[in-house]
């Protein structure tokens, strides 16, 4: 292999083993303005977009055993990784397809697990990650919180029955 395709391997495999996903998209038809804003809006969530040539994305998806689906590796493809959390780079790619229609999702990978392009959609649709950890503290605490409101009710129960108790005495005394 030639060493420009050697230095280029490389580029594209340290932007895949710094992420623990990748998601891949077809750019055909985009103009320099609109690399310029996917690149501006990829950055806000930690993430960020290369070029890249199918042939050399196929070996370094396959020297590190991550696999894409097959038509992932087909047309003018845009390399997206980075970001602690993928849903938030999902979200933003979703985002920029949707306002400007020059890019179409082709799918990825999450660790060595093979993303489609409705998997990725689908991402893009659920909440923040602290939305998700809120809601599951919710409901881990829901059925406490029931338990501590039925014990609270049954010793209110008991004080207003002892209550009523005295205060009979004292209306008999």
């Amino acid at each position: 292999m030639r060493p420009e395709k050697e230095s280029i391997l490389k580029e594209i495999a340290d932007a895949l083993s710094g992420s623990d996903h990748v998601l891949l998209a077809d750019y055909s038809g985009m103009k320099v303005k609109h690399f310029s804003q996917l690149r501006t809006a990829l950055c806000a969530v930690g993430a960020k977009a290369l070029v890249v040539k199918n042939s050399l994305l196929g070996v370094a998806l396959e020297s590190q055993d991550r696999s894409v689906p097959e038509e992932a590796l087909a047309g003018k493809t845009v390399m997206v990784t980075g970001g602690d959390d993928v849903t938030a780079v999902a979200k933003s790619l979703k985002a920029f397809i949707k306002e400007q229609k020059v890019l179409i999702l082709k799918g990825g990978s999450l660790n060595t697990q093979m993303l489609t392009k409705q998997d990725v959609e689908a991402m893009a649709d659920l909440p923040a990650r602290e939305v998700l950890l809120g809601q599951l503290v919710g409901t881990v605490q829901a059925p406490m919180t029931q338990l501590v409101g039925v014990m609270h009710a049954k010793v209110s129960s008991l004080l207003y029955v002892l209550t009523a108790i005295e205060e009979k005495k004292k209306e008999a005394a």
